[in-house]
């Protein structure tokens, strides 16, 4: 029976946890502290938990990041000399490292040189509350090598679980990290009370300069017209279980970012990917100017009534 582990007892780490135990892998979750694992156990999610690294990851094929960017390394780093020279490495994670602008598959390659070949990423319009309720969803495993994607792909898919493969992991990364930066916009533009018709040109006009900065980042277009990149965009900017999109409506009606992440018990991975981006774009000499209008709502105290006003401007220049 294969097996796999998760780091990152996140909502999106226990609903791939239980994916996978539903396919009959045998699925171990990481948990930081022995009273975590106890607690996960007691709540009986179909797996087993441990404070363990090394009993969590023992003869395991697959292990799965689903933590949030800026811990990613953090992670990685304390698990790698717990790897089998046959594991799989897979990022659950949609962002970019704030000081360095690296991709999670990056990230792993620089840390786990050795598994290079077995790194891939899955990324795609996954709101994990819907898929943790058993409805139909389907998503994007990438990886350079596809044959790792393809056994990452068998490990994972059901009836209920469509799951692709590409080789472009740049794209599939970049689709899934910058239309987090568009769904904060696109709340804010729904906290406003600005309506469907402008929240539709704001996305598309939007998804443009997506486009072209992945493209100068190492991306294939057609990625972005695709599953992981179109389809989790519309799923991030109009579902109300995107905590992107909360944030920006929240910013919208007036509260402040630090009152808002605090009330949150997930991470919205586009505050700091706005962040990444800004720094990015100013090493590599790139233009993002709706990214930036974004940036200066949430780090400079712009209402976010500048975003249609710096919008518009942008767009008749």
């Amino acid at each position: 029976m294969p097996k796999a582990t998760i780091i990152g007892n996140t909502t999106w780490g226990n609903t791939l946890g239980t994916l996978l135990s539903n396919n009959g892998v045998t699925v171990t979750l990481w948990a930081r502290s022995e009273g975590e694992a106890e607690q996960l156990n007691h709540e009986k999610h179909g797996y087993a938990s441990t404070s363990d690294i090394a009993e969590a990851t023992d003869g395991t094929e697959l292990v799965i990041l689903a933590v949030p960017s800026q811990k990613f390394r953090e992670n990685i780093t304390q698990i790698k000399h717990h790897l089998n020279s046959r594991t799989i490495l897979m990022s659950a994670a949609k962002g970019l490292e704030v000081d360095s602008g690296k991709r999670m598959s990056q990230i792993i390659e620089e840390e786990v040189p050795s598994l290079k070949k077995q790194i891939c990423v899955l990324s795609g319009p996954n709101l994990a509350k819907e898929i943790a309720q058993g409805l139909p969803a389907a998503s994007v495993i990438a990886a350079q090598d596809i044959i790792t994607a393809k056994k990452a792909k068998d490990l994972l898919r059901s009836p209920r679980f469509l799951i692709f493969t590409t080789d472009d992991v740049a794209g599939v990364e970049l689709s899934g990290a910058l239309k987090n930066i568009i769904a904060l916009g696109a709340g804010m533009i729904d906290g406003l009370g600005l309506g469907d018709n402008a929240k539709a040109a704001f996305v598309a006009l939007s998804w443009n300069e997506v486009v072209s900065l992945g493209l100068a980042l190492g991306a294939k277009k057609d990625t972005f017209y695709g599953l992981a990149g179109l389809g989790d965009l519309i799923a991030t900017c109009v579902s109300t279980l995107s905590r992107n999109h909360y944030v920006g409506y929240h910013l919208a009606q007036g509260r402040s970012l630090a009152e808002i992440s605090t009330s949150m018990p997930q991470i919205a991975e586009g505050v700091t990917t706005t962040l990444a981006v800004h720094q990015l774009t100013k090493k590599l000499s790139l233009e993002a100017p709706i990214a930036e209008i974004i940036h200066d709502i949430l780090f400079q105290n712009k209402p976010a009534t500048e975003l249609i006003a710096s919008f518009s401007k942008i767009i008749k220049d």
